[in-house]
């Protein structure tokens, strides 16, 4: 009788296996999580379908690991949702400026019929959420790196005792 393996539960198929593939072809721990505090907070930036494009801007010149920048900014992307109307709203406060309706029909409607002041509006719109968004961001960033750092060297810990584990 041959037993099945079992299959991996979505958080380790999606968060531990691509830090542990990390950490076995020699990242560092403080790399790791570097890149997730940065997939992260990149992923959560308030235009959505910028995230990724946004990830290899910021993630090349600082030499991020990709794989897991790239994995944690998709991770995000939930949140992303959750978040944005929300960064629109802080910003339209932040600056006095008045609520745009944020219905999709209505944007639809409004495109095809005015696209001057459509992109006028929810472009300055966007970018008040993209202000909230810069306000936040450094903090985030720091908060998640020292929170994940422990973690991702307790895991390259972990794995370094399995090496040299007798058999």
């Amino acid at each position: 009788m041959t037993e099945s393996v079992p299959r991996p539960t979505p958080w380790k198929r999606w968060v531990i296996q691509p830090i542990v593939q990390q950490l076995t072809q020699g990242t560092s721990p403080p790399k790791i999580a570097q890149a997730v505090s940065y997939g992260i907070t990149l992923g959560i930036f308030p235009i959505i379908g910028s995230t990724t494009l946004l990830s290899l801007l910021v993630g090349v010149p600082m030499k991020l690991n990709q794989p897991v920048l790239q994995a944690f900014k998709t991770l995000a992307y939930p949140l992303q949702w959750s978040l944005v109307l929300g960064f629109y709203r802080v910003g339209e406060m932040l600056y006095g400026a008045p609520h745009v309706s944020l219905s999709i029909p209505k944007m639809i409607q409004r495109f095809f019929a005015e696209p001057g002041p459509f992109f006028r509006d929810y472009g300055m719109t966007a970018l008040y959420g993209i202000t909230v968004w810069c306000l936040i961001a450094p903090l985030l960033i720091f908060l998640l790196y020292v929170i994940t750092r422990p973690l991702i060297q307790g895991l390259a810990d972990q794995i370094q005792r399995r090496r040299h584990a007798p058999l």
